[in-house]
């Protein structure tokens, strides 16, 4: 009788609590929408070069990395309410602006969207090429640039801001339950965020990389209503760190040898995982067609994760955390592999386009090592933190990704322009030879011949971080002996 009634109790969560979770899928479902698709925006509507895209994308994602804990220092300040409708607001007001933007430069005719093919082109193949018209050599394809860090400061408060809100509104009863409540949450919104993309493009074509900012702008602005009329937090403004606290916690961590290697080990874990969104979706729609779903193949991923992350988690358990990321290490060269596999082979791999079907084998790889490195990671990362203040050192866990944003978009650019060109690129007769490919006639044309160069690149870098995490491991082992011994 008491065990159900503690067990009903311990589901039962204050309203600030669903108000946050409810908020954040909304906000997840707007940032994989948008993200998913973040390299073809910027190529395709605002005319940046592979390498400026990257670039300028993985500036993006490192900043959204590097301010959470800057900006939850803040939000501890003036209170989670005002973050959260300063941060809504903020990130209506850019997704509004990603719309906006192309649609003033079109008015102004710096900017026409078309489609053209090679004659003899047919069916759908027929609108493959996009062709641009003067953004290219303009500036102001650069005024994407304060539209993006209106939405990096706006979205750098939400993950503080939320994952704050439900440790303050359950207690000891009931935590776990609210945090994997929260976890389905950001998984049912970046879900539903990358599954609106294919239609949008389906029926709209490259116009609907428009469009799908304001489905994004939509959602936010609704988080926001939610968030003005319905949330009152118990978490009060006037606590928390100062700036130069998290400061000196920066610099700790970075002048820790031990913590500054582990990190830079797991970059490597984590510049293949961004491929998800810097390489893949170029890749394939080069390679594969139009018609490939990549915003529904980067759904493998978390569909992976979610039904195998507890299961791993359990079967790990009485293992080290290191031995644990060590497997996971060595499950990323394969998922690279596997992806540079799909231009090895000439015929359809069950009825899918062999390239599609060894990306979506690849990422499944990848969701499996996240499994076993993600979760064991951030166990390990506290223990390295002095007594005490675990919490504000792992403020500072994600500097593999904010690492591994800046260096993998940008090499991501460099060989997609080496290995696997816009098709815009290339010689009339080279992008008759491409269309006619993947209607299945004929080799792809000289410039895509060694586009799975590219995946192999990763395949390197994943297997020389795993021996560096075999090495890492022995080392630190030693290491600790030695200490104890004295």
């Amino acid at each position: 009788m008491t065990q159900d009634k503690t067990e009903k109790i311990g589901w039962r969560f204050s309203r600030a609590f669903w108000i946050a979770n409810s908020v954040e899928v909304l906000e997840r479902a707007a940032w994989y929408g948008v993200f998913v698709v973040i390299t073809l925006y910027l190529s395709r509507i605002l005319g940046y070069s592979d390498v400026e895209a990257a670039t300028t994308s993985g500036v993006f994602v490192a900043g959204l990395y590097f301010l959470p804990t800057f900006a939850g220092a803040y939000a501890d300040r003036i209170g989670f309410r005002a973050s959260l409708l300063l941060a809504f607001g903020l990130l209506t007001i850019g997704y509004g602006s990603m719309w906006l933007l192309p649609t003033l430069l079109q008015s102004a005719g710096l900017v026409e969207y078309g489609v053209a093919a090679p004659a003899g082109t047919k069916g759908d193949l027929a609108g493959e090429i996009i062709v641009f018209s003067g953004l290219r050599a303009s500036w102001q394809k650069w005024l994407f640039v304060p539209v993006m860090l209106v939405i990096m400061i706006g979205g750098s408060f939400i993950k503080s801001v939320i994952t704050g809100t439900v440790a303050k509104e359950t207690n000891e009863a009931n935590r776990a339950r609210g945090y994997s409540l929260f976890y389905a949450m950001v998984n049912v919104g970046a879900f539903s965020g990358k599954t609106i993309v294919k239609p949008l493009r389906d029926g709209l074509g490259d116009q609907g990389l428009i469009v799908l900012n304001l489905f994004a702008a939509g959602m936010t602005l609704l988080a926001f209503i939610l968030v003005a009329l319905f949330y009152r937090s118990a978490k009060q403004s006037g606590g928390g760190k100062t700036f130069g606290e998290l400061w000196q916690a920066l610099v700790a961590v970075c002048t820790r040898g031990r913590l500054i290697i582990l990190i830079f080990i797991i970059t490597g874990f984590w510049m293949v995982q961004h491929q998800l969104y810097a390489s893949m979706p170029k890749y394939v729609l080069r390679m594969a067609g139009e018609h490939s779903s990549v915003s529904w193949f980067a759904n493998v991923n978390p569909a992976v994760v979610v039904i195998f992350v507890a299961m791993i988690t359990q079967l790990m358990r009485k293992r080290s955390a290191l031995f644990s990321m060590t497997i996971g290490m060595f499950i990323m060269p394969l998922s690279a592999f596997c992806m540079a596999a799909g231009n090895l082979f000439d015929a359809p791999i069950l009825g899918f386009h062999p390239v599609a079907m060894m990306m979506l084998i690849g990422i499944g790889f990848q969701g499996l090592a996240e499994c076993f490195i993600s979760p064991r990671f951030l166990e390990y990362f506290s223990f390295q933190a002095p007594k005490g203040e675990e919490g504000l050192y792992l403020g500072f866990s994600h500097l593999h990704s904010f690492i591994s944003a800046l260096i993998g978009f940008f090499i991501s650019g460099l060989m997609l322009e080496s290995w696997c060109p816009d098709p815009n690129t290339l010689s009339k007769l080279d992008q008759a030879q491409r269309l006619a490919s993947l209607a299945g006639d004929g080799p792809m044309p000289e410039a895509y011949q060694h586009a799975h160069y590219l995946w192999f690149v990763f395949v390197g870098i994943a297997l020389a971080s795993a021996i560096a995490l075999i090495i890492y491991g022995k080392v630190v082992k030693v290491i600790d002996a030695r200490t104890a011994a004295k």
